[in-house]
């Protein structure tokens, strides 16, 4: 088959096709003239290409496609998956606290709905376990600011 009809069996573009030729993750392509030629190994490898962009591989980390039927290419595709996989787990990992922490945050801001009445935040505050700090306070930036203001409410 010609790369017209790879591109259209793998929804891919012949210039994503030539790309993969170039990177050489399509291996040798047999030409005749100045045509190539695909077959049912190509369509494979292609799909296996897009599924794991689709999985958030680059293309750069597939180099060893070529060689995937080998033994040592399927240990070295195997290892990118546990790989891949670790990270998505220390993601989720991250996702989880993010999500523990936005939900004191909203069960805080619910106890201070609920009292109706204007309080300071620390009235209202659960209990919490968030790893924010108060922003530093630096008397001196505020120094003279704070000296002109107090001049002008005892001067009347």
């Amino acid at each position: 088959m010609r790369i017209g009809e790879l591109a259209q069996r793998t929804g891919t573009t012949p210039k994503a096709i030539r790309l993969y030729e170039a990177r050489g993750l399509l291996g040798t392509v047999a030409r005749a003239g100045s045509y190539r030629h695909y077959g049912e190994a190509d369509v494979a490898r292609v799909l296996l290409i897009r599924q794991a962009q689709a999985l958030g591989f680059r293309l750069s980390e597939l180099d060893g496609l070529p060689h995937i039927d080998t033994a040592a290419g399927w240990e070295r595709m195997a290892q990118l998956v546990a790989g891949r996989r670790a990270a998505v787990a220390q993601e989720l990992a991250r996702l989880s606290a993010l999500d523990a922490q936005l939900a004191l945050l909203e069960a805080e801001l619910h106890t201070c709905d609920t009292l109706a009445v204007p309080v300071a935040p620390e009235a209202c505050a659960a209990p919490s376990t968030l790893a924010v700090a108060p922003p530093a306070h630096n008397p001196a930036q505020f120094g003279a600011a704070t000296k002109a203001g107090a001049a002008r409410f005892t001067a009347t």
